[in-house]
């Protein structure tokens, strides 16, 4: 499975002991969803059924909205 996902930010985050959860860790967002980026607040539970090999789309990056299956990622500089 792939995500198509917009990211506006920038530059990057500074990450510091005030984002470590109760285990000591920081957990760091990869699947594109969560709203609190960029770190991890689960939202990559939406994703467990996904099937490999399809492209979706989630409206506006929520884990909450319908997503949608896409043909492909059309990259800018194709």
């Amino acid at each position: 499975m792939a995500r198509e996902v917009t990211h506006e930010e920038r530059g990057p985050a500074v990450l510091d002991d005030d984002d470590k959860g109760d285990d000591g860790l920081i957990y760091v967002c990869q699947c594109g969803l969560s709203d609190t980026k960029p770190l991890c607040d689960g939202s990559h539970n939406a994703t467990t059924d996904e099937a490999d090999g399809v492209v979706y789309k989630y409206p506006n990056d929520e884990a909450e909205a319908e997503r949608r299956e896409i043909d492909e990622i059309v990259y800018a500089d194709e």
